[in-house]
């Protein structure tokens, strides 16, 4: 319930933020004066708005969103040799890596994962899980540490929230056009829109939107391997394979929605399932790092 109720309130949020950005610019019209055709000017400002603002402002949320969501606990102070063990091998992970400090987090779950976020390389968050510190080696702990480093100093939050951004803006750009041009080409609207722009442009934007929706995730499974890799630098390739070696053995439940790109842990999936994967087939990540030279 808490989850649910933190993602409503956060879209609910994200919305209010980008209307009253879009009334302050004074975009909220997408027709010209006439009423008749479209400003295609007010239309690409709107559609930038709506397809930025909303990535850009749940990445800026993200460390706060994820603490939320997961109930995760930033060390402070380290108290317990565990706690020390973590903090420590994430700065001097984070100092290889060339990058600031993350603040470092642990948070209460029998699943074994881990996740990196935050709004820059140098202001991110680093969490595991309870059950990820039970039931994996020192050794395999540290590869995937090194993996959330990697996506950390890779930028993968940020380049993740401008491919998410630019294709928001082509759904939105595109999909209203389609509208447009439907209402007036086969519904003969002559001024302002008509119901038949409202219901276009709604379905014009879920298929839109699930076609953009495969390169993010093609993407994703991209920098899954980059990081890999990374993990395999900071901590040895035979530890990032024992880790994901582990991962294979123990049935780990999935991060919030929100979240899920950024956790360690992936899923299965085959023929269509496949391209909406956010990481690859844990098969394939072990051997792109068997292959590794």
């Amino acid at each position: 319930m808490k989850r649910i109720f933190l993602f409503l309130a956060t879209n609910l949020a994200i919305l209010v933020v980008l209307s009253i950005t879009l009334r302050l610019l004074g975009v909220e019209r997408i027709l010209d004066e006439s009423g008749v055709g479209l400003n295609l000017n007010n239309l690409l400002v709107f559609a930038l708005v709506i397809g930025f603002g909303g990535s850009f402002i749940s990445l800026a949320m993200s460390k706060w969103t994820a603490k939320q969501m997961t109930g995760a606990r930033v060390i402070e102070q380290p108290r317990t040799p565990t706690e020390i063990w973590l903090v420590e091998t994430v700065r001097r992970q984070a100092k290889q890596a060339g990058i600031n400090m993350p603040e470092v987090a642990i948070y209460d779950s029998p699943e074994v994962n881990a996740f990196a976020t935050g709004m820059s390389k140098n202001s991110a968050l680093v969490a595991v899980s309870t059950g990820l510190l039970q039931n994996m080696t020192r050794e395999e702990a540290e590869a995937v540490l090194g993996h959330e480093v990697s996506h950390v100093a890779n930028g993968d939050m940020v380049t993740l929230a401008l491919i998410q951004g630019v294709v928001n803006t082509f759904v939105v750009f595109l999909s209203r056009v389609i509208g447009h041009l439907v209402d007036r080409i086969v519904f003969k609207t002559e001024r302002d829109h008509g119901p038949a722009f409202w219901v276009t442009t709604i379905i014009a934007e879920v298929v839109l939107g699930i076609l953009a929706s495969m390169i993010v995730m093609w993407f994703s499974r991209q920098r899954e391997f980059r990081a890999d890799r990374g993990g395999a630098q900071l901590a040895g390739r035979e530890n990032m394979i024992a880790a994901l070696e582990r991962l294979r053995q123990v049935h780990t439940a999935p991060l919030p929605d929100q979240m899920a790109a950024f956790g360690i842990a992936g899923g299965v999936g085959s023929s269509l399932k496949r391209l909406f994967m956010t990481h690859p087939p844990l098969e394939e990540r072990i051997e792109a790092l068997k292959r590794m030279v």
